[in-house]
């Protein structure tokens, strides 16, 4: 399922001569299944706008988005949410956890959907290479940023996804845990030879990115 952005403006920053320097914005670029893909951008670019975009919870752009055949402009709210569950991963840069709900019960609201059951034993595994399993019974909301940045993370791959998005997920995190996730991220994308997206302020070589674009 490739992602295809065709000459996408954000409505707000249309005033400003983004599509001159920006390898995105005002630009016709497909991103292809199964690929890892890092998305520069300094602040003020419209970085967190495009996560929205892709998401479907922000239509004030310009140009079209296609997702496989999907347009999440046009598409009706069934559809949309459909998208949403079974489609695309997302660790927003706001996390958007249920403070308070525990970092367990946070990986569970999605649990009932069937493409990628995940066991007791996975959630877990996967808490425990994060270094929060000790958390799964904590409220998020009295947890510090950096765990619950980790608990967005556990939640977004206990759940089904072709595309990875990630919003400056480890903006928070020491070098050991940003070791340890990006570690569980590169094995859970590749099991399921899922797309990532991951957008942060900086280059880096977290991963084996397929291909590198400045906003």
């Amino acid at each position: 399922m490739d992602i295809r952005l065709q000459h996408v403006m954000p409505r707000p920053l249309q005033d400003q001569p983004l599509a001159k320097d920006s390898d995105i914005w005002g630009k016709d670029i497909i991103l292809s299944a199964g690929q890892q893909i890092k998305i520069t951008a300094r602040s003020g670019r419209g970085k967190t706008s495009l996560v929205h975009f892709l998401a479907g919870l922000r239509n004030d752009y310009t140009g079209s988005i296609y997702i496989g055949n999907k347009n999440p402009m046009n598409c009706v709210p069934e559809d949309l949410a459909q998208l949403r569950r079974e489609e695309l991963g997302i660790v927003f840069q706001d996390l958007r956890l249920f403070p308070e709900l525990t970092i367990r019960e946070n990986t569970e609201v999605k649990k009932f959907l069937p493409r990628i059951p995940i066991s007791e034993n996975t959630i877990e595994d996967m808490a425990a290479e994060l270094g929060i399993d000790a958390l799964l019974g904590t409220p998020a909301g009295i947890c510090s940023y950096g765990e619950q940045q980790r608990g967005a993370i556990l939640r977004t791959l206990s759940q089904p996804f072709r595309w990875l998005i990630l919003d400056e997920p480890f903006s928070h995190l020491d070098e050991i845990n940003k070791e340890k996730a990006i570690q569980l991220i590169s094995t859970t994308v590749n099991q399921r030879q899922a797309g990532m997206i991951l957008l942060d302020l900086e280059p880096d070589n977290y991963f084996k990115y397929h291909q590198q674009f400045h906003l």
